[in-house]
């Protein structure tokens, strides 16, 4: 890719807005195959949205994706027009949907940084077919002929679909973009791309979109205004400019006299292979002025994610330098009320800017389920079997930077129950099941955290195979008998665990969990695995809200201070000698309210250093993971405090692995807590 014209703010908008687009497109596709034939709606849909990707990826000298949607689009322009009976939905689908994968494929090179240098010509070639196939069923010519001829690294297409007629005309057409679409410059600088198929010249005012700095606030306040030259009708004109995103109202009508807007100033030439934009002169400061009286306020705007990211990371700073004022050593003893009363203050404004910062960042996990009707699509063509997606909780939101690492391993597990889960119809109407397998994807928010549910109703997991996959692994008998049921399903997310024996593209739940589990685990999640053999599973992933700022409870073990996730505490008590007892594996435990939890020492844990060792002495915090409840011995408790997650040091990690630390914090006086991962604990 290489333009003057083109930059990193352009390259930028086109990859955001094409995926957005093609990822609408598919779930229409998605929605309506299953009907004889597409929804009016949704043939306008994907022909306007088809019609905009390829002139915004001709505008950025990215042809193969120009063209192949330029085959999409002459293939619903002539459904749209000629409505053709008893269409293909099986193929008419396969072919958008592999033309969508083509067109994702090469946006990922793009935004990696490589060249997009993918091949197009099987999918036109296709495309080409089936149009010509339902044309030959409709008794209609094939008139319409696709060309793809590579010269100098440039597709160009010809396409005789529209008939123009002889006389030329000069049109002036005013264009109003949507209210707060953002970015009119680009908009406006792609709507003139669009129209060098059919007009001979036009001028445009602002007379230069792209180096006007303030051309942004005139197509605001008075619109794009275009005097074009075509053969083509005005009805023509209109049904263009209805394709075209984000124009709201268009005011067209013949013009007679273009020879006052004619300048070399102003001139904007349109050949067929590329588009001139001369150099403009740099206006006055008066001018400009008054060009941009009246200015109108954007209520939405894109921000990029580091930008994000980098704003949190500093509210994040903010919270530590707020504790570490308010809890500074040197104001112990002094009674200073006023002081107590302004760092109240601030505390409420850092609080409110925290929950801002956080709302922003919070986005609804709908687009990323959504994503898996794709998924169970695939999976019931290539497996043969009759599935159904059901999706819950679709608004529920969790941070950005989460969605972006839990969207493989949700693919991964609703695949693996697609394949291994689901049976056959055959065997399921056999069972007495419905012929269509279910799969439910459920979110929902429970208090800190959110819950992602997987559920089928398929065969469910067969705990023998499991047992005996584990013995093969080297795990006994004796501790297989001491698991749960859910600690034994848990096992199948051990590395190269398995009990599927054949291997395909959908491979079964063993392969590649490992890797489904550390993803999760990477982001602070945890996944439980619950079935009943012959009436499905349900695989729950349990993952927070966010990974910068939790809630946390200090608490203090000789001289080290660690921290514990407020969600995770039950109660905290002072225990008395005689409620303590020893288990039959010489575990200390203790009776509380008819049930007995085991007791955890922190510093025998790791190996601290304490004065504190009777029970007495100490304080007993209880905590509730996922698997069970226990308590937990330490000297006493510091207070609450909202903490920084920091990531533990590299060197820490590489000495060894500890068990039941989730990262560390700063704290108020400067000391570093170590935070503890209360699942690692058990």
């Amino acid at each position: 890719m290489a333009s003057q014209y083109v930059n990193d703010p352009m390259l930028e908008v086109f990859i955001f807005e094409t995926s957005q687009q093609l990822e609408h497109v598919e779930q229409s596709v998605l929605e309506t195959e299953t009907l004889e034939t597409y929804p009016t709606d949704t043939i306008n849909e994907i022909f306007r949205i088809m019609h905009t990707i390829k002139s915004s990826a001709a505008m950025m000298l990215f042809n193969n994706i120009s063209v192949l949607a330029h085959s999409t689009e002459d293939l619903f322009y002539f459904i749209r027009e000629d409505k053709p009976q008893d269409l293909d939905m099986t193929t008419l689908s396969d072919l958008v949907l592999e033309s969508i994968d083509f067109m994702k494929m090469e946006l990922g090179k793009i935004e990696n940084g490589e060249k997009a240098d993918g091949d197009p010509q099987n999918l036109i070639e296709n495309i080409k077919e089936h149009l010509a196939v339902l044309k030959k069923l409709n008794n209609l010519p094939d008139t319409t002929k696709v060309s793809v001829e590579p010269v100098k690294e440039q597709y160009y297409i010809s396409s005789n679909r529209s008939v123009k007629s002889i006389e030329t005309k000069t049109y002036k057409a005013v264009l109003k973009f949507e209210e707060d679409c953002g970015m009119e410059n680009i908009r406006a600088f792609t709507v003139i791309h669009n129209l060098k198929d059919i007009t001979e010249e036009v001028i445009s005012n602002p007379e230069d979109v792209i180096n006007d700095v303030d051309c942004v606030e005139i197509i605001r306040k008075d619109g794009l205004v275009l005097y074009i030259k075509t053969e083509e009708s005005e009805e023509k004109l209109q049904s263009l400019f209805k394709t075209m995103a984000f124009i709201e109202s268009v005011d067209l009508h013949e013009y007679d006299d273009v020879s006052d807007q004619k300048s070399t100033e102003n001139q904007i030439l349109l050949t067929d292979d590329k588009i001139k934009i001369p150099e403009i002169k740099e206006k006055a400061t008066s001018q400009n002025n008054a060009a941009t009286g009246g200015h109108q306020s954007q209520g939405m705007i894109s921000v990029s994610v580091d930008k994000l990211d980098k704003l949190m990371n500093m509210v994040g700073e903010i919270v530590i330098s707020e504790a570490m004022v308010i809890h500074n050593p040197d104001l112990n003893g002094l009674a200073l009320n006023n002081f107590k009363k302004s760092a109240l203050q601030l505390k409420k404004i850092t609080d409110e800017l925290q929950d801002m910062v956080m709302s922003i960042r919070m986005v609804p996990l709908g687009p990323t389920l959504l994503k898996m009707n794709r998924i169970i699509r695939d999976a019931s063509k290539k497996l043969n079997k009759e599935i159904s997606l059901k999706i819950i909780g679709e608004d529920t939101e969790v941070d950005k930077n989460i969605i972006e690492k839990i969207g493989d391993p949700l693919m991964h597990l609703v695949r693996n129950s697609a394949d291994h889960g689901i049976e056959t119809s055959e065997v399921r109407i056999l069972q007495g099941k419905p012929g269509t397998g279910t799969i439910t994807l459920e979110a929902k928010n429970v208090g800190g955290e959110v819950l992602i549910l997987i559920k089928d109703d398929g065969k469910g997991l067969n705990k023998e195979a499991i047992m005996k996959k584990a013995m093969e692994n080297g795990l006994g008998g004796d501790e297989l008998g001491e698991m749960t049921d859910q600690e034994i399903f848990n096992l199948i997310f051990l590395p190269g665990f398995s009990t599927k024996e054949a291997v395909t593209e959908f491979s079964g739940r063993g392969v590649g969990m490992d890797v489904v589990a550390k993803n999760i685990e990477s982001v602070g999640g945890k996944i439980l695995i619950d079935s009943i053999e012959g009436k499905g599973t349900v695989i729950t992933l349990k993952i927070p809200l966010t990974l910068a700022i939790m809630e946390g409870m200090n608490i203090k073990v000789g001289k080290s201070c660690y921290t514990l996730p407020i969600m995770s505490i039950k109660e905290s008590f002072i225990p008395k000698p005689d409620e303590i007892f020893r288990g039959p594996d010489n575990n200390e435990m203790i009776m509380i309210r008819g049930q007995c939890y085991p007791i955890l020492r922190l510093h025998e844990r790791y190996q601290v250093k304490t004065e504190v060792t009777k029970i007495d002495e100490g304080i007993l915090i209880m905590l509730e993971g996922d698997t069970r409840t226990f308590c937990l011995f330490a000297d006493e408790l510091m207070g609450e405090q909202e903490v920084v997650v920091k990531t533990l040091p590299k060197y820490v990690s590489r000495m060894k692995k500890i068990d039941g630390l989730a990262g560390c914090t700063l704290l108020g006086d400067g000391n570093i807590s170590l935070i503890l991962d209360v699942e690692g604990l058990n």
